[in-house]
């Protein structure tokens, strides 16, 4: 009898955020979801950097690819190419690990280009990441739909990122108009790099003007495009540090919420959230929505993912990715917050699993009717078990005997 009360013990957690009707034998998505496409992303930019550096590393790069003859310049750019694809795609992981559609179709874009470096050098070494590639596209595109967060910009970083690609834009267009006014000047490729070296403050000093009209225009793009990256600095780097301030103060933030999946959402705080949050596995990713600011700062001191917002607000509810969490937790003190809070979340994602705590037991009925799939009576359980433990009938403690009832059935009618 203790034995089937102590196999018993994790039940409820199994059964209310973990229905077991069908058990797969594999679990596909594990090998093949978003978190395997983001890790063999992250596999091609570290060896696309690799590759490159090999390549550099050549006295006379080898080009005998099947694409040699086909692209001219490849002797040219084979040499770089590798490490000019690394860092962009690096960028690129980043961006999927925190599900930005950008950053999806900045990958599709960039892989077919990345997988004409093998081809060309025909290399045995670069087999690997043409392999890489060719995994990697359809991982993409099966998992396309992961990949649906926006790039939330800022007017300020709009404005900034527009100046930076206004000042580039004039001053190549602007250098080349002027050409024959520099020394060393005669294309675009050199009036690109002009550009990016003065921008930059580096000033070689192999391109220099020779008018007056030149030497104003160089001054223009001197100011103009420190100002314009000082500016987009200022504005990239500001949201970082309030990150730093937002997790100071017990929240999340939203690269941060963005990773979340299959993960438990616990609306409300109250008494019974601490003796949840014990028993919970340790391995069950979950987040707590509450407007304790004080419950919310310990709870993150406490390493528990906390986001500090109304946990009966949609909006709020959608940042913490109840869309795609595996249950919902309704766990506040207050049962009119609770009843708001299983309506707001069925309303975000009509197929989770919802289970709500009841402070009072003329609340049951109100919180099934607004969708939560199972209550749990607080007064007429502690009610119960206080009888059972005055008759000795309860001698395995509240949790053992709690699991014993949690069929389904409401223990306030039995």
């Amino acid at each position: 009898m203790v034995d089937s009360q102590g196999q018993s013990e994790e039940r409820p957690f199994e059964e209310v955020f973990y229905p077991t009707d069908r058990v797969p034998f594999v679990e596909w998505r594990e090998f093949s979801g978003a978190k395997s496409t983001v890790a063999v992303m992250a596999a091609i930019t570290v060896l696309a950097f690799v590759t490159g550096l090999s390549n550099l590393s050549q006295p006379q790069p080898v080009v005998e690819g099947p694409l040699a003859a086909v692209l001219p310049l490849s002797r040219t750019f084979v040499r770089f190419a590798g490490v000019l694809f690394a860092f962009p795609l690096g960028l690129v992981t980043v961006g999927l690990q925190r599900r930005k559609r950008i950053a999806w179709l900045a990958a599709v874009g960039s892989l077919p280009g990345l997988a004409l470096l093998p081809l060309t050098t025909g290399r045995t070494t670069e087999i690997p990441l043409l392999l890489l590639v060719f995994a990697a596209v359809p991982l993409l595109v099966a998992n396309r739909d992961a990949f649906s967060q926006t790039l939330d910009l800022s007017s300020l970083q709009i404005a900034a990122l527009t100046s930076i690609l206004g000042v580039g834009l004039y001053g190549t267009v602007g250098a080349y108009g002027l050409r024959d006014q520099f020394l060393e000047l005669d294309g675009w490729g050199d009036a690109f790099y002009y550009v990016i070296v003065t921008i930059a403050t580096v000033g070689y000093g192999d391109i220099t003007p020779v008018t007056v009209e030149a030497k104003l225009f160089s001054l223009s793009v001197i100011l103009l495009g420190t100002g314009a990256f000082t500016v987009a600095v200022g504005a990239l780097i500001g949201p970082a540090i309030e990150s730093r301030m937002a997790a100071a103060f017990g929240t999340m933030t939203a690269s941060e919420l963005s990773l979340l999946e299959d993960h438990v959402v616990v609306l409300g705080y109250g008494d019974v959230t601490e003796s949840f949050l014990e028993r919970i596995d340790e391995e069950t990713d979950l987040v707590v929505v509450t407007e304790n600011a004080d419950a919310a700062s310990r709870l993150s001191g406490e390493g528990v993912e906390v986001l500090t917002d109304d946990p009966t607000d949609e909006s709020a509810l959608r940042d913490a990715r109840v869309n795609v969490a595996s249950g919902v937790a309704v766990a506040g003190d207050d049962d009119a917050e609770n009843v708001l809070a299983v309506l707001a979340a069925r309303n975000v994602n009509p197929d989770v699993r919802i289970v709500a705590v009841a402070n009072e037991e003329t609340h049951v009925e109100k919180l099934d009717a607004v969708g939560a799939d199972e209550i749990i009576d607080l007064r007429a359980i502690g009610g119960r078990l206080l009888g059972e433990s005055v008759l000795g009938e309860n001698e395995t403690g509240s949790g053992r005997r709690r699991s014993e009832n949690d069929g389904g059935a409401d223990p306030s009618t039995e």
